[in-house]
C-alpha cells in the first residue's frame, strides 16, 4: 500500500502537494484539514483516512472521528490529531497505547516534523508529518510518503513543499 500522509493543512492544499499524492493507495490525514473541501479534494486522488483536528468545524468532524484505529497491509494504525510523541503522550493516547500499542501512532498538531520509534512499546513506530499548510510557526512546509508491506513501513520519505509563507 502506498500512503500519503500530511497534517495540518488548514484549508490549503497546492498543486504540488496533489501532484506528489498521485499514484497513493491511500491519503491519511493526520487533523486540522480546516474544511471539509480539503477532504473531499483529497478524496479525487485517492482514498482518505483522517481524524478531526482541533480547528476544525462540524463539516469535517462529521466525516472523520477524533481518534482512527485501523489495519493496513497487516500494520495496526493509530491515528488522532493530538497526541503528543513517546515519552510525552497525551493521557488519552498513553491509554490507549498502553493497553493495546499499535504498530504506528501516527498524530499532528505540533507542525513539528517527527519520525520516533517507542522502544517501551514493542515496534512501535511514531510519525507526525509536520505541517503541509501555511497557518503556524513552522518555517517549511512538509509531509510524508511511504509503503506498508507486511506490517512494516517501508521507503519512508520526508518532502519539504516550501516555505509557510
Amino acid at each position: 500500500m502506498k500512503i500519503g500522509l500530511l497534517s495540518d493543512t488548514h484549508s490549503y492544499l497546492d498543486d504540488r502537494m496533489l501532484t506528489l499524492l498521485q499514484g497513493s493507495d491511500e491519503i491519511w490525514h493526520a487533523g486540522d484539514f480546516g474544511t471539509a473541501a480539503v477532504s473531499e479534494r483529497l478524496a479525487q486522488v485517492a482514498p482518505v483516512r483522517g481524524v478531526y483536528g482541533n480547528i476544525d468545524a462540524q463539516d469535517v468532524r462529521a466525516l472523520h472521528p477524533k481518534t482512527l484505529r485501523f489495519t493496513c497491509a497487516g500494520l495496526d494504525v493509530l491515528m488522532t490529531h493530538i497526541g503528543g510523541y513517546p515519552g510525552k503522550y497525551a493521557p488519552e493516547v498513553r491509554a490507549l497505547i498502553k493497553e493495546n500499542p499499535p504498530g504506528l501512532f501516527i498524530c499532528g498538531h505540533s507542525h513539528i516534523l517527527k519520525v520516533m520509534q517507542d522502544p517501551r512499546h514493542g515496534n512501535l513506530l511514531h510519525l507526525n508529518p509536520g505541517a503541509a499548510g501555511r497557518h503556524g510557526f513552522h518555517q517549511v512546509r512538509t509531509m510524508m510518503r511511504f509503503e506498508v508491506l507486511d506490517g512494516k513501513v517501508q521507503h519512508l520519505q520526508v518532502i519539504e513543499l516550501g516555505k509557510r509563507a
